[in-house]
């Protein structure tokens, strides 16, 4: 590709992005990726060279503008460059979640009409064509790994030789910045997944915006592990290329950290329940230290929870803050890379006594809000500490509205505002009202005039029958603070009070089984246990301090499994499918509100 790009991200198609970075930092490496215990370096030039064959292969197969491509991968380079090979065609992408399930990947193969599919090895292949099976001229799967009976998408590539150059431009000219981009579908936690339509405008606004939030230069390196199906780590991949900056795609959840002392990335894109199991994971070391240094370890927690920005907590305070990131902190950078200039948490709500410890550490925790629906960034908390608000999700980015509704609902109107749901022209007009203003579904208020603060989803508020409102989310996060607890709903719609269905923390209480010499017998004989149950009971406790009367949780109902997406749980996103798990727990639901 040699058009020449748009500049400053104004009526910007997404591959713009990319050529601008080629002409800026020619050579320079874009992306990195471990194959065979070995990083390897993929330079602009070569993203640029094989999404350019790609596209014309796509081409030579029949593929024109508004065609549908599947993508069903984790993050790896050859994401990128079918992302980038459909855009110089206009094709538009239709990002799955490895995780969903077979029939809900064939429901959403079949309304966005995909055509072809590209997954990263055979069991999601396989899955993939099982999928796409009762699909009217379809294409078939190809695969990034070599694998048998299916074609390596390298080896389909190279069918593009014969197309020229100039058919590539010509058709990549005709792309338009308000032309669709992609499809992604969301879950929600009820119904079928649901098309969102993103044009090139829409996520290059979003990352126009929010190039001034970030403290970003060409010469960092951010670690990437968060789905590139999800909009918020995909957005931010478009704003690392719109930056210069180098991308390291971790190997597996299951390597962050080893990944993160080898790259020693500059930053890094998280959600709150991967930072909750690294501070975890940090206590329960702490816990096994012995004498001196477990004290001192524990002396630095307690003043990392203490912290607060935009308050002067005195000299003797700083001075044992500075000594603490010394002698401790240190170890939590090291930990990270040794590099990290900060983070950028979204997704959920971050427990403020993260943002607070990580913030002590030096550690900029940068909390943002959006959805798929706004591509995705609304708001954030900026890198500077006047900026920044612990338990809010920061001041709105330039460009994007923000107003509360009279009942609390948070909108918000823009260029970031997506185009609409996919062939869902009703569920449009009840999401995005005639003045424009998208509905988000949240509920929350300013702070400060400039703060945006969330405080629950608005369908998932219930009453009483006392009458009285439970934000449970809010009550959620204070429950999971409790190293023994991993996941909680709140209940009680209806009900004379609230209660919770809890799932303990595996490792967390064994950890604490072994610290007070409890013989570990087994999740299901331990919840048997009256010591067990009185520890629960105390986290409890903890978790109601500071709740108003009405908010406390009288009853608690602790269960083994932990709830996940397969299971039906979760949605993708990682939210609660409350209604699913009201109909598994009915028996003990119907045990706490019995008497």
């Amino acid at each position: 590709m040699n058009s020449e790009p748009r500049s400053n991200f104004n009526n910007m198609r997404l591959f713009d992005n990319l050529l601008e970075y080629q002409k800026k930092y020619p050579g320079k490496v874009l992306f990195r990726s471990k194959q065979n215990g070995i990083w390897e370096d993929l330079s602009v030039e070569e993203v640029i060279a094989e999404s350019s064959l790609l596209a014309k292969a796509l081409f030579s197969v029949g593929f024109r503008k508004d065609d549908k491509v599947g993508l069903i991968s984790n993050n790896r380079p050859e994401w990128n460059i079918v992302d980038y090979a459909c855009q110089f065609l206009g094709v538009i992408t239709v990002p799955i979640y490895p995780t969903l399930t077979e029939d809900d990947i064939a429901y959403i193969f079949q309304d966005a009409g995909v055509k072809l599919v590209f997954a990263s090895n055979l069991e999601l292949a396989e899955k993939a064509n099982r999928a796409a099976s009762n699909i009217d001229g379809f294409l078939g799967v190809k695969t990034f790994d070599r694998v048998e009976d299916f074609t390596h998408w390298k080896d389909f590539a190279s069918g593009g030789k014969s197309i020229s150059d100039e058919e590539i431009l010509r058709m990549s000219s005709e792309v338009k910045a308000e032309d669709l981009l992609t499809l992604i579908y969301t879950s929600g936690t009820t119904g079928r997944p649901k098309g969102v339509m993103l044009s090139h405008h829409n996520l290059s606004s979003n990352v126009k915006a929010c190039v001034p939030c970030f403290p970003l230069s060409p010469d960092s390196t951010a670690l990437s592990f968060l789905p590139l199906c999800h909009i918020y780590e995909r957005m931010l991949s478009y704003l690392y290329i719109g930056c210069g900056i180098s991308v390291a795609y971790a190997e597996s959840m299951e390597t962050i950290g080893e990944n993160l002392k080898e790259i020693k990335p500059q930053l890094f894109c998280t959600v709150p329940r991967l930072l909750e199991k690294v501070y975890d994971k940090i206590v329960a070391k702490g816990q096994e230290l012995r004498g001196i240094k477990r004290s001192l370890f524990f002396w630095a927690l307690g003043l990392g929870q203490r912290y607060e920005l935009h308050t002067d907590m005195g000299w003797w305070y700083r001075f044992q803050l500075d000594l603490a990131n010394k002698i401790i902190f240190n170890k939590w950078r090291e930990a990270l890379g040794g590099e990290v200039k900060f983070i950028v948490s979204g997704g959920a709500a971050l427990q403020p006594r993260l943002a607070r410890v990580f913030s002590a550490a030096r550690i900029v925790v940068m909390e943002g809000y959006g959805l798929t629906e706004t591509s995705p960034v609304i708001s954030v908390n900026r890198y500077e500490e006047e900026n920044r608000k612990i338990g809010s999700v920061g001041i709105t980015v330039e460009g994007v509205e923000v107003k509360i509704a009279a009942d609390g609902e948070i909108l918000t109107r823009g260029p970031h505002v997506m185009q609409g749901y996919y062939k869902r022209p009703d569920l449009t007009a009840e999401t995005i009202d005639s003045e424009g203003w998208l509905h988000t579904g949240d509920i929350g208020e300013f702070q400060n005039g400039k703060f945006l603060k969330i405080t629950d989803r608005k369908k998932e508020m219930f009453k009483t029958s006392g009458g009285k409102y439970i934000a449970p989310q809010m009550i959620e996060n204070k429950l999971k603070e409790s190293l023994v607890i991993e996941q909680a709903m709140v209940i009680g719609d209806g009900q004379k009070f609230p209660a919770a269905i809890l799932v303990p923390s595996f490792d967390g209480l064994q950890n604490w089984c072994k610290l007070k010499g409890i013989e570990w017998k087994g999740i299901k004989e331990m919840l048997q246990e009256k010591v067990i149950q009185e520890k629960f009971e105390r986290e409890l406790a903890k978790a109601n301090a500071g709740l108003a009367q009405y908010e406390k949780i009288k009853k608690i109902k602790v269960v083994e499994g932990l709830w996940t997406i397969e299971g039906g749980e979760m949605t993708p996103s990682l939210k609660l499918k409350r209604k699913n798990l009201m109909v598994r727990y009915a028996r003990e639901v119907a045990e706490i509100y019995e008497a």
